[in-house]
This record gives C-alpha cells, structure tokens and sequence, in this order.
C-alpha cells in the first residue's frame, strides 16, 4: 500500500514497528494499529507540507481504518532544530530512543528492508534507551514520552538503560 505511492527513500517506521516486535516478544496476538501509522519518505525537493496531507488522503482512502502520519524528512530538521537531514534515516538519528529509531519497507513481493542507524538489540531485547540528544539536551522531552505513553505499563518486560 505505502509502495504504491513510490515515494523516495520511504520508510514505515517509529511507534508502529517498536509496538509490533514489543506485542511479538509479549507473545500477543496481532493486532490492528492502536495509534497512527509514520510514514517517512525523503525528497528534498518536494518539502510543502501539502505533499504530505496528499499522500495522507491517498493512503486513508486506501485503508480508512488506519491513521496515517506521512512527513517528508528533508523538511522536518526546521520544526525539531536540528541541521538539515541527508536522507530519512539521517532523520531517525534524532528521534528520541533507539528501540523507536527503527523502520522497514518491502523489497518487492516478499523481501523487506530495515533501517536502524542504532541498530536493533535495544528493540529486540526490549531496552528503553534515549538517543544521544536525549540524554541530557532533551531529557524532559524523553521523560515526558515515558510518562504520557504508558510503556512500562503496556510492556511489562521492558527495561530502562540510560546510555
């Protein structure tokens, strides 16, 4: 679905993959999406938000029972204060934990693709660890996630590491 809209460098990532392998390790059942879906794509090119919405509206009417979060990364470095990003997962460097800077899109009929700049052993083994920037510059963005999201309540057998 996400394919077809032939984005460059696009990537499903963020809560939705951290939720899904977290949910698998918890041996639960699958279940649909309980918050929006993120949908990065990078296009330096094309950095009007009214990009994204189109892609957005196209998406819903594809599969309505979802909501979809599509954002262009190569505009995204203004609203968070960062320098510019080079390409999406430049963009995920700066996300606020390691288990959530992950993303996957498909290769074609049965292979797929995962981004991790920080690799995958804090999410496979259920780590809550702030990125770099997280630590100290953003720590109440960080704590505030902790707190609003609920993880330790949703995910039992997660672990908190601090650097």
């Amino acid at each position: 679905m996400v394919e077809a809209l032939n984005l460059p460098d696009c990537w499903i990532g963020a809560g939705f993959v951290r939720n899904a392998v977290w949910d698998h390790l918890h041996q639960r059942s699958i279940a649909p999406p309980d918050a929006d879906v993120d949908v990065i794509w990078y296009d330096p090119h094309r950095t009007d938000a009214a990009e994204d919405q189109k892609f957005e509206a196209q998406l819903q009417a594809l599969e309505p029972s979802i909501t979809w979060s599509v954002k262009n990364q190569a505009r995204m470095h203004g609203r968070n204060g960062d320098a510019p990003y080079t390409s999406a997962t430049d963009a995920m460097r700066y996300w606020p934990e390691t288990a959530t800077a992950v993303a996957a899109r498909r290769r074609g009929s049965d292979g797929c693709d995962i981004a991790a700049p920080f690799g995958s052993d804090d999410l496979l083994n259920l780590v809550l660890r702030p990125t770099s920037r997280f630590r100290v510059e953003r720590r109440t963005i960080y704590e505030d996630r902790i707190r609003t999201k609920g993880w330790f309540g949703s995910w039992p057998l997660l672990t908190r590491a601090e650097g």
